[in-house]
């Protein structure tokens, strides 16, 4: 595939930690890894008119991300995430209301984007938590030159039935974790054992592609006729806050890239391993990035 022309839409914010405070948000962090390896992107969302936000507007145009479509609204504050680690380096959130990415709305530039240079849109489900950026999302379902990447991220209660099953309506590819498996069991009604549930929500759903991450024990894909398991050693872990998100962008570029799921599966899981041996959700040095620019920009 020549063009990989991939869009973001959801949430930027600060992840802060007792002692310092990262730049996060899965709908960033996963757009902020394929720009890293294809070197073009495209992210909506939007930042507040405070510190926070200039902060980061400031940073993104410093090292070239594009922030034409980070909006700033004059209303609501930057979004920020309080972080927690337990013994086991497994983070633990409590998610500020009412924040600016809780707030975005479409304009001229942001449709154009979407019509005339968007293959794929991501998406997850904390920034449909409000009903502004739920509806602005929403409103973008159902473009038949549009593939669709959903990140479940069921936290806190930010969702419902109804919203759910639009989601899974819509998406080409989906990424959910264990917890988040539970609970499509109980909306759906679908069997016990996880193969079988997936295979009945691929079917019910028309999925292409399903990622189920199981933390320390790696990942499975799913699709209509394969399954696949693999997990990667992971030494010296630092913190896991955002393995799910780099392993969403693995998944992404390679299902675009029409690979089988045993390649898919086994890069995106190393990708994730190693990004928890850093020190929050993105690792500031580019040079990690390198193995897999080549391996996706030569293909």
């Amino acid at each position: 595939m020549d063009k990989l022309r991939i869009t973001s839409i959801g949430e930027i914010l600060f992840d802060v930690y007792p002692n310092k405070k990262r730049l996060g948000g899965a709908s960033f962090n996963f757009i902020y890894h394929i720009w890293k390896i294809l070197g073009k992107a495209n992210f909506i969302s939007s930042v507040g008119n405070d510190d926070n936000g200039k902060e980061m507007l400031s940073y993104l145009n410093s090292i070239g991300f594009n922030t034409k479509h980070i909006y700033i609204d004059k209303n609501y504050p930057t979004g920020t995430v309080q972080v927690k680690l337990s013994e086991d380096r497994t983070p633990h959130f409590t998610i500020s209301p009412q924040c600016s990415y809780d707030y975005i709305t479409l304009n001229d530039a942001t449709i154009n984007l979407i019509e005339k240079e968007t293959d794929l849109l991501y998406f997850g489900t904390l920034s449909t938590r409000s009903e502004i950026s739920r509806n602005t999302i929403l409103s973008l379902f159902g473009k038949p030159h549009l593939k669709y990447f959903c990140d479940l991220n069921l936290r806190h209660n930010f969702y419902t039935k109804e919203l759910i099953e639009k989601t899974l309506l819509t998406a080409n590819v989906l990424k959910i974790n264990l917890d988040e498996l539970d609970k499509l069991k109980k909306f759906f009604d679908l069997q016990h054992y996880n193969n079988r549930a997936i295979e009945q929500l691929i079917t019910k759903f028309d999925i292409d592609l399903i990622g189920l991450t199981l933390g320390e024990n790696g990942a499975e894909l799913y699709t209509k006729k394969e399954t696949n398991h693999y997990k990667a050693e992971i030494v010296n872990v630092v913190d896991t806050l955002g393995a799910g998100d780099a392993y969403s962008a693995i998944l992404c570029l390679g299902y675009l890239h029409g690979w089988a799921i045993e390649k898919i599966n086994k890069l995106a899981t190393r990708f994730a391993g190693e990004i928890c041996t850093f020190d929050g959700a993105l690792p500031e040095d580019d040079s990690f990035y390198v193995h897999y620019q080549n391996r996706f920009r030569r293909n």
